[in-house]
């Protein structure tokens, strides 16, 4: 029987977490990259990053890396260019570099009358077509802009954060930034130092949580077992009030939302320059009239450039919708990963929680690998996982009441997620974990 053989698209840390867990279970796969090497939106220079000169990891170091592989950054937050050559160093140390087609951006993934999958790929040779028993797809999730559509007319520059590079692009002009999230409030940071003035358009309230707390990086604390839901919010809550204080106070809006149904904030700075009034908060847009914007508490500014931190939408262009089982604002897909019919297409990445980290998602890959291993070894095992989409698929929440939001729509809660993942990996395992079980105790 011919051996198997997959594409994974994206070289960014999904991609390349799909790739080394592949290796690890000795399959064939071949890896595409639009790009000139790997990194992904971490990589500046790549023509479809979304990255900024100012960005850092948000979660801290020792809860975002690869376990087998430690990042020798001594930084509790390291920045994109440090992150980049850690990505780096670790395709190289796997020799998984030799195993992408860099300059290679996939056009098309096509199902055959056969049941593989055509994947089509522009490169500076030309378009090639190769055929696979399946796709993993990891081409990320923070690359299309969502842009809202607005009433009136603005006639200054608005512009996406997406296209936003460095805190020069905002000198002495009279900022509006649309929305703050966690880039919104890294920007807004930013501008106050070179705009002529910086205002923030919010629609609802935030929780902020410092970057350290009692000294140390806040998401390093609490790591024995997780709380329940509504006690941990309860702790936290009170925490965070007393290090930060009411962001009310600062102008934003009340949170309508227990912490932690929503993503929050990882930046406090945002509340030092509102203190310094160096930054003014305001109320949801309503409409645009020349410079002029309205809002929808009646107040009224004028402004050079409207800055849209809006967030972004999934876009997996290559591949018929249908295909991916798609619903509303997402696939519909079995832990985020697979289509419910199973049809040889994986999807890597679509998967937001706090603390996460690049190890939650490569327990992901370790699951689509031991996954297609079983396919090959154990196809009983396989079937039986197959057959898991149609009982009611496992509770993701950890008890977290998530509001109901389009960029919500795959978010989990890490600890649930990561134990419901290795469980059933586990699962499509047990056979050769028990085999080499009593391997080792056998007698010499």
């Amino acid at each position: 029987m011919p051996q198997r053989r997959y594409a994974i698209i994206g070289a960014g840390p999904s991609g390349l977490a799909a790739a080394r867990a592949l290796q690890r279970e000795g399959l064939d796969f071949d890896g595409y990259e639009a790009s000139a090497g790997v990194g992904g939106l971490w990589d500046i220079d790549n023509p479809r990053s979304t990255m900024y000169e100012s960005a850092h990891l948000i979660s801290s170091r020792t809860t975002t890396e690869f376990t087998e592989f430690p990042m020798e950054s001594t930084a509790d937050y390291p920045s994109h260019r440090e992150l980049v050559r850690y990505f780096r160093a670790y395709s190289t140390a796997f020799g998984l570099d030799e195993r992408f087609r860099f300059h290679s951006r996939v056009t098309a993934v096509e199902r055959t009358s056969s049941g593989a999958w055509r994947v089509t790929a522009d490169s500076p040779d030309g378009p090639s077509t190769t055929a696979y028993d399946g796709v993993i797809i990891a081409n990320g999730t923070l690359a299309e802009p969502h842009i809202p559509a607005f009433t009136g007319q603005f006639s200054g520059d608005i512009v996406h954060t997406s296209a936003y590079k460095n805190a020069s692009q905002l000198a002495g002009r009279r900022v509006l930034i649309v929305g703050a999230g966690n880039s919104g409030c890294d920007i807004a940071v930013d501008a106050v130092h070179h705009a002529a003035s910086v205002e923030m358009s919010v629609r609802r309230g935030y929780y902020f949580v410092p970057r350290y707390l009692f000294g140390r990086p806040a998401d390093t604390l609490n790591q024995g077992g997780p709380l329940p839901a509504r006690l941990k919010q309860f702790i936290d809550t009170r925490v965070l009030r007393a290090f930060t204080g009411d962001p009310v106070r600062f102008g934003f809006p009340r949170p309508d939302y227990r912490i932690y149904e929503s993503h929050p904030i990882v930046n406090t700075l945002v509340l030092h320059h509102l203190g310094q009034g160096d930054l003014r908060i305001r109320a949801d847009v309503d409409r645009f009239d020349g410079a002029r914007v309205h809002f929808r508490d009646g107040s009224s500014g004028e402004y050079d450039t409207v800055l849209l931190a809006t967030g972004y939408r999934l876009d997996y262009p290559f591949v018929d919708r249908a295909d991916l089982h798609w619903t509303g604002a997402a696939p519909r897909l079995f832990l985020h990963i697979f289509p419910p019919s199973f049809n040889g297409l994986y999807v890597m990445g679509m998967v937001e929680a706090s603390g996460l980290g690049w190890q939650g998602r490569f327990e992901q890959a370790e699951l689509v690998a031991a996954y297609l291993r079983a396919q090959v070894d154990a196809p009983e095992r396989a079937s039986l996982f197959r057959r898991r989409v149609n009982v009611p698929w496992p509770d993701l929440t950890g008890g977290y009441r998530y509001l109901a939001l389009e960029r919500m729509s795959y978010y989990v809660n890490k600890d649930a997620y990561r134990t419901t993942v290795r469980a059933m990996t586990q699962s499509l395992k047990s056979d050769r974990i028990r085999a080499a079980r009593d391997g080792r105790r056998r007698p010499a």
